[in-house]
């Protein structure tokens, strides 16, 4: 089963879009971590426990443990969804890509090291810094297409030939680089109007969506403006919104219910795109 199916069986079996990102920053723990042996580790798998049933993917971004020198506590996060919640893809939200053999150390890192079932990489260096990402035939790969940031416009926007950068960017995606069905594009969700163009250039193809929560991403845009006929092909992915609802001791239930109430309006909306 490839990355492509997980996802859609994941979709399907607890009735929801959303992603939760794992970005555990120390500095923001609750007090009650503090003495823990392995603060990201405990803290993430509190997260993954309480929001299991209301997520088709976790999303747990590499730089919040790599700065903490945590990488092990990353490792047995993904470990412990792997045992307790199989059905749940990982994302590695890592942003990779090189030259020749490096990129090919980075694809094994993700795959191997990581065993995540999917990646997010950097399409500018080209076709051949994202294949030895793309030879993992059932592993995701999510291209860097249009990103949440506000400075996205900078390079993202740049004319090619008529068209903005990004919508050549989608189109190569599609057409070129998808021999192995295992492609995907992040779209920020601060850009429904892009995310419409993009979706008509990708048909089905899956997005994943950060952007919705801290970064003011309105759900309902979202929607309307990515999912696909059937009411999927969105990952629409929260982290901070979600992950520090609350502070104190109950922390893991204070995140369940900001995730419950994402995900009843991202469903709520769906119904109203397909009325």
């Amino acid at each position: 089963m490839n990355f492509v199916q997980r996802l859609e069986r994941a979709w399907a079996a607890a009735d929801t879009l959303l992603c939760v990102g794992l970005d555990p920053d120390p500095a923001r723990l609750p007090k009650n971590l503090a003495a823990a042996s392995h603060p990201l580790f405990e803290f993430g798998r509190a997260i993954v426990d309480a929001t299991a049933d209301l997520v088709c993917a976790f999303k747990p971004q590499i730089a919040y443990y790599a700065a903490a020198r945590a990488e092990d506590q990353l490792e047995m996060t993904i470990a412990h969804i792997r045992r307790h919640h199989p059905g749940i893809p990982v994302i590695l939200d890592a942003k990779r890509a090189d030259i020749g053999s490096t990129a090919e150390m980075y694809a094994k890192e993700a795959f191997e090291r990581y065993q995540a079932d999917a990646v997010t990489v950097n399409p500018y260096l080209g076709f051949d810094a994202l294949a030895p990402f793309l030879a993992h035939a059932d592993k995701g790969v999510i291209v860097l297409c249009r990103t949440s940031n506000p400075g996205a416009r900078e390079v993202q926007d740049l004319d090619s030939k008529g068209r903005k950068l990004y919508e050549v960017i989608a189109e190569k995606a599609a057409r070129d680089w998808n021999a192995n069905g295992n492609v995907l594009l992040v779209v920020g969700a601060t850009y429904p109007e892009e995310l419409a163009r993009i979706r008509a250039i990708v048909g089905d193809m899956p997005i994943l969506v950060p952007g919705v929560g801290a970064q003011g991403g309105d759900v309902a845009a979202v929607v309307a403006n990515g999912a696909t006929a059937a009411g999927t092909g969105l990952i629409i992915s929260s982290s901070r919104a979600v992950l520090y609802a609350g502070l104190g001791a109950d922390y893991a239930e204070a995140t369940r219910s900001a995730a419950q109430k994402l995900r009843d309006e991202i469903n709520l909306c769906r119904k109203t795109k397909s009325a």
